[in-house]
């Protein structure tokens, strides 16, 4: 059962040397019938931010204590952007500064293979999910940190074989 509230507080957020720590993920998928070897064939789902007019990112949040990072990834992808799969291996860690405020956090971002898009999800009221090709992705998303991440996936996905997916 998936709950349609999203967490909310910082209770038990993890913090490593004063930095919160987030997760989050790419969500993708690959076309039918497509020849995976192509940038074509992978689409990633982006999500507007919860403030008007802040552009486009992928999915994260607050990693927090009762949780392991995988599941703490995965509930970020279905929090935001409804969507559920399964949580690949770890693209990386970047360390970066909020827009918003002087705060720092480090965040990790993994890949999820969607295999179901909800109808009704936590944030559905203040999100818009829109696929779309890695190069549209790369124009609209606002953190170079995220765009980083993007590139490792698309690198990681042509060179994997088809037979692995």
């Amino acid at each position: 059962m998936v709950s349609m509230v999203s967490r909310s507080g910082r209770q038990l957020q993890r913090y490593n040397q004063n930095q919160r720590q987030l997760v989050g993920c790419i969500p993708y998928r690959i076309k039918d019938g497509s020849d995976r070897k192509s940038e074509d064939a992978l689409e990633v789902l982006v999500i507007s931010a919860q403030r008007k007019g802040k552009g486009m990112l992928f999915p994260k949040g607050g990693w927090e204590s009762d949780e392991s990072i995988k599941e703490a990834a995965l509930r970020e992808s279905m929090e935001e952007a409804g969507v559920l799969g399964i949580v690949e291996g770890v693209l990386g860690k970047w360390c970066f500064k909020s827009k918003g405020n002087d705060a720092y956090y480090e965040g990790c971002m993994f890949p999820l293979l969607v295999k179901e898009e909800l109808d009704v999800w936590p944030e559905k009221d203040i999100r818009q999910r829109v696929w779309m090709s890695v190069s549209k992705a790369k124009e609209v998303c606002q953190y170079n940190w995220m765009k980083e991440a993007l590139d490792l996936l698309a690198k990681r996905l042509e060179s994997t074989p088809k037979s692995s997916l």
